[in-house]
């Protein structure tokens, strides 16, 4: 068992693992995709395409989520995280070995399998093993920790000096470091439900909280599906590779920053305040964005403020889970979180890519912003039994 944590309760040694490797998962990829996004762009390819590109893993693994519970069950949460890494690990060294766009969109599509399986598992694994004293605070500090692997991902390129090529294969690094964290035997004993728990489909979890899965849209919109498309624009607008993968970072700094005070603030505040606050400023730091191309240090403003808050609404639906669902399955209430949080992640670029071609970076601040106050409205009227601010 490793060492008790100052103020935290003793977790199983297989979880901090998971965790842990996860943190490696994100890094990578966090590294990977800014750099593949602007290979495409100087390779010619327009916005559209470099949005669907960013979108496949995301759809992949809004695809596989409702099966997932089924794949737990046939060979274990922990057997189904190492086979996630593997997928992500093959994926990730065959854009090293191909420059074919359709060949990228399969790998694409593999890596999000991995993706869902891992990261599923991980966070129900957390939901289920939390004591409900300290979710808001063990939540926060795991989110903090990706949101670190977000921030310091992207600003690789620029501190090492990486070619594409480089950057790509420390990506692959990072996964099988992931992947060798978690072959300990300690992770093949975690749970992730009660042996007697409620089974209930994903379908079931959206109707019983619709305003969490809703949150979780926007949260994935704004914390992973910007990032690839806001550096290729960065990269149009004549940065270099370090700077235009740097607005990704500021993604990831502002995820870092926020996790762990959200955290905290979940476990004394209600979370209807919590959710409301965080959409009021996204609507305001999308409508900044609209003037980002007569000032371009808002790509990096609005970067942090979306990875922040965006990472902030994920981290509040999933600790809402964790309370909402502690009497039926923690692992249906992630899926349907992450089946919402991968929604997000999907349209995010594919709509941004289309509305960068066509309406300009105006189009994009206000759509955004459209979005953002949709939340808004969803926080701001009153509560029912079904919402997101219930509990």
């Amino acid at each position: 068992m490793p060492p008790r944590r100052p103020n935290l309760p003793a977790l199983p040694d297989g979880l901090w693992r998971v965790m842990l490797g996860t943190t490696c998962v994100v890094l990578a990829f966090s590294l990977l995709n800014p750099v593949l996004a602007v290979r495409l762009q100087m390779g010619g390819t327009s916005s559209t395409a470099i949005g669907l590109f960013a979108t496949l893993p995301f759809l992949s693994v809004a695809l596989l989520v409702p099966l997932v519970p089924r794949l737990f069950a046939r060979i274990g949460v922990g057997q189904a995280y190492r086979l996630g890494l593997l997928l992500e690990l093959i994926a990730c060294l065959g854009y090293l070995l191909t420059d074919d766009y359709r060949a990228w969109c399969a790998l694409g599509l593999v890596a999000g399998l991995g993706a869902a399986a891992a990261w599923n598992a991980t966070e129900a694994l957390i939901a289920h093993n939390v004591p409900a004293t300290h979710r808001g605070r063990l939540t926060g500090m795991y989110q903090a920790l990706l949101g670190a692997g977000m921030a310091i991902g992207p600003m690789l390129p620029a501190l090492l000096g990486l070619s594409p090529q480089a950057a790509n294969g420390l990506a692959a690094a990072g996964l099988a470091l992931g992947l060798a964290l978690t072959l300990a035997p300690s992770v093949a004993r975690l749970k992730a439900m009660h042996d007697d728990h409620v089974p209930m489909g994903l379908m079931a979890a959206w109707r019983f909280r619709p305003a969490l899965a809703w949150a979780a849209v926007v949260g994935g919109v704004f914390e992973v599906g910007l990032g690839a498309i806001t550096t290729a624009y960065g990269s149009q607008i004549g940065l270099d590779l370090g700077r235009a993968t740097s607005i990704a970072g500021a993604l990831g700094l502002g995820s870092f920053a926020l996790q762990y005070p959200i955290g905290w603030l979940a476990d004394h505040l209600p979370p209807r305040r919590l959710f409301a606050a965080g959409a009021g400023l996204l609507v305001l730091s999308a409508l900044a964005f609209v003037e980002a191309a007569e000032h371009p240090a808002l790509l990096w403003v609005c970067a942090g403020l979306w990875g922040g808050v965006g990472g902030a609404l994920y981290t509040l639906s999933m600790i809402r889970v964790a309370h909402d669902f502690a009497d039926s399955s923690a692992l249906a209430g992630t899926s349907a979180m992450i089946a919402g949080y991968t929604v997000g992640g999907a349209l995010g670029p594919i709509v941004s890519g289309w509305v960068f071609d066509h309406l300009g970076v105006g189009g994009q601040g206000m759509w955004l912003a459209a979005l953002a106050f949709s939340l808004l409205l969803m926080q701001t009227r009153p509560a029912t039994p079904g919402s997101a601010t219930t509990g």
